[in-house]
């Protein structure tokens, strides 16, 4: 096998086993079963378990995040883009995390919540980036500005994994989130 077709697989097959049993309970031994490669041709192209989900994490949302941005470029009011588009990536960021990792593992492991940090991390540039990019944005809104609803909004969300106990209350933070602190933080980014 070529390295790009090599990588692709090794990506599916971690896609496919930690939807299905999560990041903690897959190992690498799986992976490079389901890949049908060697464990030592996984760590030629990963050095851990860790930065495959990092690959397969940012690469899912990069993409949803300009799918996102294209849907929402139409909006003629800056607020409502802004505020449609952090409250997108951020249940999409809640989802894929909890899909790919699960919050549970999270909460209980330091290693999870050291990844989760640099996960954050990633995103933040990410939509920095992506915001940055955008005429409109670039051209309304500073960059410190924009830094500080980004990192707002994706702690306040973040907290969310960590104090909620059901499904039930992440959809209540998160109706919270949109209805009471949102408008406030888009507000103070635009003016």
């Amino acid at each position: 096998m070529e390295a790009d077709k090599i990588i692709e697989s090794i990506k599916r097959s971690a896609r496919e086993l930690f939807r299905k049993y999560g990041y903690n309970k897959t190992s690498v031994n799986e992976l490079a079963k389901r890949a049908n490669i060697a464990k030592a041709t996984f760590y030629k192209y990963f050095d851990s378990k860790e930065l495959i989900l990092h690959a397969i994490l940012m690469e899912y949302i990069q993409e949803n995040v300009k799918d996102i941005l294209k849907k929402n470029v139409g909006e003629e009011d800056l607020a409502v883009f802004l505020g449609n588009t952090i409250l997108k990536v951020s249940r999409l960021t809640y989802t894929v995390c909890n899909e790919f990792v699960g919050w549970e593992f999270i909460r209980e492991s330091a290693n999870a919540q050291e990844y989760l940090k640099t996960l954050s991390d990633d995103l933040e540039f990410l939509l920095l980036s992506s915001f940055i990019q955008n005429d409109t944005i670039a051209a309304s809104i500073s960059e410190k500005k924009l830094t500080f609803l980004i990192k707002t909004s994706k702690n306040i969300v973040f907290s969310f994994a960590f104090t909620a106990v059901t499904e039930a209350d992440v959809r209540k933070n998160f109706i919270s989130f949109q209805k009471e602190i949102l408008p406030y933080l888009v507000h103070a980014t635009i003016h």
